[in-house]
């Protein structure tokens, strides 16, 4: 059985006041940065936005996680990027960079010894050098083409050894850089979801209604000349909770749904012997094939409907969806 770990009083109070202190001194990080947002980082900004390459982000430890996180922000906002770690770049990683990119190089010392082994090379292939430190005149910082201070007054750790509000900073940084190509490059929610197909805004933004549509005779539908009986016996069959209605031309005449059942119920129609074109509802709303699935949700959700059938140029129905279709599509 699990011992009570629940702190003292005393104990929680002196917690929350030591985690309390952490977020102060990172807010007050991050804040001292607004005013290195100048004419370097426009600099630095504009060697990303002319790199025919990648961006090659690069750094040791703590600076190394910290990179790896923001080559992926910028390549999921628009500007190729990628990590390299600079111990194996001295052992063969270095000819992952050619001379069309551009490397970004984090040091909160900006005397790492990984790094400043393989500047030579850098430099020898014409590489634009971007160098985020915490020491302006460090060598990093003196041999780099654009240097972006990040430096802080004091690390959140007591001891002012674990890099804490230098890796905070350093990652702010890197996010302002990222948004601000994002923003230079006129960066798409499109974009941003053809590099995330995988996720709940991808399928959002680029699910085509012909991507989610049944087809064929999975189709509900039945002639004009049907029986009520028989057009329930088809939405019992199709389970889409609908069916539609087709003149001698093929072309979707109306739509009967499971409402519209109820509502003939409370009506006097008999409806054993009644044609489903005497109960259909006509002119309802439709879509094409080349409508964002989240589109049609959004029409759908605007008119109160729970189905619609999906038409060509000639009212003829290709396709029917319905919410159940786009829930499990991830579209809702």
């Amino acid at each position: 059985m699990n011992k009570d770990c629940t702190p003292s009083p005393e104990e929680a109070k002196k917690l929350q006041a030591l985690g309390l202190a952490v977020i102060h001194n990172e807010a007050a990080a991050i804040q001292a940065l607004a005013d290195r947002i100048n004419g370097d980082f426009a600099r630095a900004c504009g060697f990303m936005l002319k790199c025919e390459g990648r961006i090659v982000v690069t750094g040791m430890g703590k600076s190394g996680h910290i990179g790896s996180k923001i080559a992926a922000t910028l390549a999921s906002t628009g500007s190729p990027a990628f990590f390299v770690h600079p111990g194996e770049a001295s052992h063969g990683d270095l000819g992952m960079i050619t001379a069309k990119d551009v490397v970004l190089a984090l040091s909160n010392s900006g005397e790492t010894s990984e790094l400043l082994t393989i500047l030579p090379l850098i430099k020898r292939l014409g590489v634009p050098l971007i160098a985020m430190t915490g020491n302006p005149n460090s060598n990093l910082a003196r041999q780099a083409d654009v240097h972006i201070d990040v430096s802080v007054e004091q690390e959140a750790c007591p001891l002012n050894l674990a890099p804490t509000s230098s890796t905070t900073a350093t990652l702010a940084m890197g996010d302002a850089l990222a948004i601000a190509l994002l923003e230079a490059r006129g960066f798409t929610e499109q974009d941003f979801a053809r590099s995330h197909p995988g996720g709940s805004l991808g399928r959002r933004l680029l699910l085509m209604v012909s991507d989610v549509m049944v087809t064929g005779e999975q189709i509900p539908r039945v002639p004009e000349q049907a029986s009520l009986k028989d057009a329930l016996l088809e939405m019992t069959r199709k389970g889409m909770g609908m069916t539609g209605v087709i003149d001698d031309q093929g072309r979707l005449s109306g739509i009967y749904t499971d409402g519209d059942l109820r509502r003939t119920l409370d009506r006097p129609v008999d409806i054993r012997n009644c044609k489903i074109a005497e109960v259909m509802t006509r002119g309802s709303t439709t879509a094409s094939a080349d409508m964002l699935a989240a589109e049609v949700l959004k029409i759908m959700q605007e008119k109160k409907i729970n189905s619609l059938f999906i038409v060509d140029d000639q009212q003829m129905p290709i396709g029917a969806l319905n919410m159940h279709t786009l829930l499990l599509a991830g579209i809702v």
